[in-house]
């Protein structure tokens, strides 16, 4: 016992100096309390943050999902709360209850089961391999053991609250239950982020084994942060021209219209987007568009033409800038997790996390690492959206290089106009043709059945309008067909 004392002693002092390490280091760390109800995971937590300078994390609970929560795809929680470089998250309970409790009590679909042992995965990797440290911890109590403490936490009016009869139904069934967790345990450990499975019987043995483990992945991250980046290994080098000519060079830019049709198709495309906006509110369909293209392509004009009939309290256009500090210590993802809508909103994205495979692709501001394990990154995030129910439509609005210039042109001459074009745009202008390999490869690989790209039409303003409102309202009622038809 004494020992015990002098090692979880030990330990403590070490862990600090570790976590002021990573902080210097800039290493997010992420710790998961998983385990059996009445395992004890809030005291081990508390006893873990005894050895922590409370400057430096922070702890949030997964067991519930409040309305915020219920409302949005179930990793979004926990993605807009990731650590920051060099801070430490600790979840009671993470998302791995999606997979355990969930499905034992019958609140998922079998096709639901394995969307989310899919997104649990990608998600994990993602961080991974951005740097996060992940910790998973799962404490371990045998059946009779569990029914004992709660047996004990209801003796007392203070504590009996804390046992509800899903904790006991879990109990009387723990065979079945347990079964379920070695699947979710088996599914998803990986050499990145593998599952500590520890007995929670004793709790000093427990707190010490849960401190070890916790001290040796800090300490591994500071000595792999050391080493510096492996040589990362890419696809094999593509022809010359493989994206040159690609999927850019089939848009036919001399579609027009002439304004008395643009004029009533525009009319009757609002009104009937007014109207299925409140279809998908009734629904909880959550929508998300997103607009990418050449500077001076005409999103704006195509983002408010969309929005002009919409309710206001139903969407919201996120204009994506330059990433501020706090969201480059985060996952380069992580600004955008923080604006997914509620179940029956509408995201509109003027500009979206696609900057990664392009302008901070050829600008440099990521290493090609980064940006060529982005496509997969993103379609993964695409794909959870989905999976939770979302419409998704991106756009890309394509012009021709004259057609640019005269648009600026005009923007220069005009006083009204004057401030929509800055020296950025024309100097973006000179990278024109890395700029076409880029999208083109990024049409290609992250267009997906669920997510597809669209490309808009955009030397004719009227035209490109059209396009996207119609598109828009398409992919709204088959999505409400879909869900109608599901509810039979």
């Amino acid at each position: 016992m004494q020992k015990e004392k002098e090692r979880l002693e030990e330990l403590g002092g070490r862990l600090g100096l570790l976590q002021r390490q990573c902080k210097e280091a800039g290493i997010p760390v992420l710790i998961l309390f998983d385990g059996y109800d009445a395992a004890g995971k809030g005291y081990q937590i508390n006893r873990l943050l005894q050895a922590l300078d409370p400057r430096g994390f922070d702890v949030y609970t997964g067991d519930k999902d409040g309305e915020e929560e219920a409302m949005r795809p179930f990793l979004w929680r926990f993605a807009s709360k990731a650590p920051e470089k060099g801070r430490i998250v600790i979840f009671d309970t993470s998302w791995y209850r999606r997979v355990m409790q969930d499905r034992f009590d019958g609140k998922l679909k079998k096709h639901e089961i394995k969307e989310a042992f899919e997104d649990i995965l990608a998600f994990e990797k993602q961080l991974a391999e951005d740097g996060t440290v992940l910790i998973k911890l799962f404490l371990d109590i045998p059946e009779k053991e569990q029914k004992k403490r709660f047996e004990r936490l209801e003796e007392s009016e203070e504590s009996s609250w804390r046992v509800t009869e899903a904790d006991w139904n879990r109990n009387r069934h723990y065979g079945k239950f347990k079964e379920i967790v070695e699947e979710a345990l088996d599914r998803t450990s990986a050499p990145y982020a593998p599952w500590n499975v520890i007995s929670a019987i004793k709790r000093d043995e427990t707190a010490l084994e849960i401190m070890e483990i916790t001290a040796g992945s800090l300490a591994l991250a500071l000595q792999k942060k050391a080493e510096g980046p492996k040589e990362e290994i890419f696809e094999a080098p593509m022809p010359p021209d493989r994206y040159k000519k690609g999927i850019l060079s089939q848009a036919d830019l001399s579609l027009t219209m002439d304004r008395e049709t643009y004029k009533k198709k525009l009319d009757k495309l609002q009104k009937k987007l007014e109207r299925l906006h409140g279809e998908i509110y009734r629904l909880r369909i959550p929508v998300i568009l997103c607009f990418e293209g050449w500077d001076a392509a005409g999103k704006g004009g195509a983002i408010r033409r969309l929005t002009s009939h919409l309710d206001p309290r139903g969407y919201q256009v996120c204009p994506t800038a330059s990433p501020s500090a706090l969201e480059k210590s985060h996952h380069y993802l992580w600004r955008f997790w923080t604006r997914v809508p509620k179940a029956g909103h509408i995201a509109i994205f003027d500009r979206t996390w696609y900057g990664r495979v392009m302008v901070e692709r050829i600008e440099g501001f990521c290493t090609e690492a980064e940006w060529r394990r982005a496509y997969q990154e993103i379609n993964d995030m695409e794909a959870h959206f989905a999976n939770w129910g979302a419409v998704i439509v991106k756009f890309w609005i394509h012009i021709d290089k004259d057609e640019q210039e005269r648009r600026f042109n005009d923007r220069m001459t005009n006083p009204e106009k004057r401030w929509k074009i800055t020296d950025e745009d024309w100097r973006n202008r000179e990278k024109w043709d890395a700029y076409v390999e880029a999208v083109n490869e990024m049409l290609e690989k992250t267009s997906t059945e669920r997510a597809p790209w669209v490309v808009v039409e955009g030397n004719s303003k009227y035209y490109a309008r059209v396009k996207v409102l119609q598109t828009v309202v398409d992919a709204m009622e088959r999505k409400m067909k879909e869900v109608k038809r599901k509810k039979k």
